[in-house]
């Protein structure tokens, strides 16, 4: 579908080629320029202690792109980039402002050069304000700062820490979004634009529901022990075989007799401590060790029919293994089988969206350092002998 759309990626870690990635799979020639000793998520593994001879971390996200090594601090790197933008539709980086400025390659001079051009950055607090060169992965600006952080902790405990790259991944669909918008704008106007996404913005509209009820009522409810929930019907259960499920409710009071009906606790309804949803929200803390002790009463394939059999809104809670072999995962393409250089593929996450009919998966394997150099090189006009010499000066691998 993005087939003819040039994208040069000048990032590393996770966000931004991970909205790369999302592009390649969905046929964009993506180059992803790496400086000498490569992209450190390559490093992944290792910096763990782990010895192993793949990365599925850096694979993910690099799928399907040509790899490209230039020292930008030496002017041959930098003008052979400056080559490769030139040709691009859309130019993608995570560099801090401050560090692109430095090396000449911040979007007023770009745009300048390339008015066509999609500049798109990806940064950890944005492009203006006192932060804005501030480092910030996504613990820091998408999770700690933004306030999801301490949404997220239990009311009275310590902070969780966040999972491998989830505000990456999410910051990635915002940047796919943008980078097409553009694409769209300049089918229209012929001209390019800047595209400033931040892992601080992000965040705030991912926790969006949250922030517009701060915003206008000035606080929120805190995340609190099961039996605490300001909505105890909205919660999580165990069943007699040790499962648990998610339990959710819709708006009003509909669901409340027929969540009675599936557990055979038909005498709760008429309870006047849980006739509401307002009674049952003060007196949650009797009422969650009822459903529990009638939740563990069967197991999950019994409490999953009589849940069904009443149309309730719920899901078993998987573990990581259980999920990626979900059957209802597998139909839904949440999984593809990712080529590797041997010629033999493996299983990955698929991109977050199928286009049926469509070759949207996996386009090959994520680059070798350096793979694809110098035919890159060729590509751009460089002969034989001016590519050795970049090599020979180190400025291109």
């Amino acid at each position: 579908m993005l087939e003819g759309l040039k994208i040069v990626e000048y990032a590393t870690y996770i966000a931004a080629p991970g909205a790369g990635g999302v592009m390649a799979d969905w046929g964009a020639d993506v180059i992803k320029v790496e400086p000498p000793g490569g992209d450190p998520i390559r490093m992944f593994f290792s910096s763990l202690g782990v010895d192993t001879d793949f990365n599925p971390v850096f694979d993910m996200d690099n799928r399907g792109k040509r790899g490209v090594i230039l020292d930008t601090a030496q002017p041959a790197g930098r003008d052979a980039l400056l080559k490769l933008i030139d040709g691009a539709d859309i130019f993608l980086t995570n560099v801090r402002p401050g560090g692109l400025q430095r090396a000449g390659l911040d979007h007023e001079y770009i745009l300048k050069r390339c008015p066509r051009l999609i500049y798109a950055t990806l940064t950890g607090y944005g492009l203006e304000g006192p932060d804005a060169d501030r480092p910030g992965m996504d613990s820091a600006a998408f999770w700690a700062r933004s306030g999801l952080a301490a949404m997220f902790r239990p009311k009275g405990g310590d902070p969780v820490q966040l999972r491998t790259a989830f505000g990456d991944h999410v910051a990635s669909l915002a940047i796919v979004s943008a980078v097409l918008a553009a694409v769209h704008e300049r089918h229209q106007t012929g001209k390019g634009r800047l595209v400033d996404a931040s892992l601080l913005r992000v965040a705030h509209y991912v926790g969006g529901s949250d922030f517009a009820i701060q915003h206008t009522r000035g606080r929120i409810a805190s995340n609190r022990a099961r039996k605490d929930v300001p909505n105890p019907l909205i919660n999580y259960f165990k069943t007699a075989d040790d499962h648990w499920i998610s339990l959710l409710q819709r708006q009003g009071e509909k669901d409340w007799p027929k969540l009675a009906r599936a557990l055979q606790v038909e005498q709760l309804v008429d309870d006047p401590r849980f006739a509401n949803n307002r009674v049952r929200r003060d007196n949650g803390a009797q009422l969650v060790p009822l459903l529990d002790e009638a939740f563990a009463a069967r197991p999950l394939s019994e409490i999953a029919a009589a849940l069904d059999a009443e149309q309730m809104i719920w899901a078993p809670m998987l573990t990581p293994a259980e999920a990626i072999a979900d059957p209802q995962a597998i139909a839904a393409g949440c999984v593809v089988q990712t080529p590797k250089h041997d010629g033999s593929t493996m299983p990955a996450p698929a991109a977050p969206v199928r286009f049926p009919g469509a070759d949207d998966g996996p386009k090959g394997p994520s680059p070798k350092l350096g793979e694809h150099t110098r035919a890159v090189l060729r590509e751009l006009g460089y002969d034989e002998a001016e590519i050795d010499a970049l090599y020979a000066s180190g400025a291109a691998a």
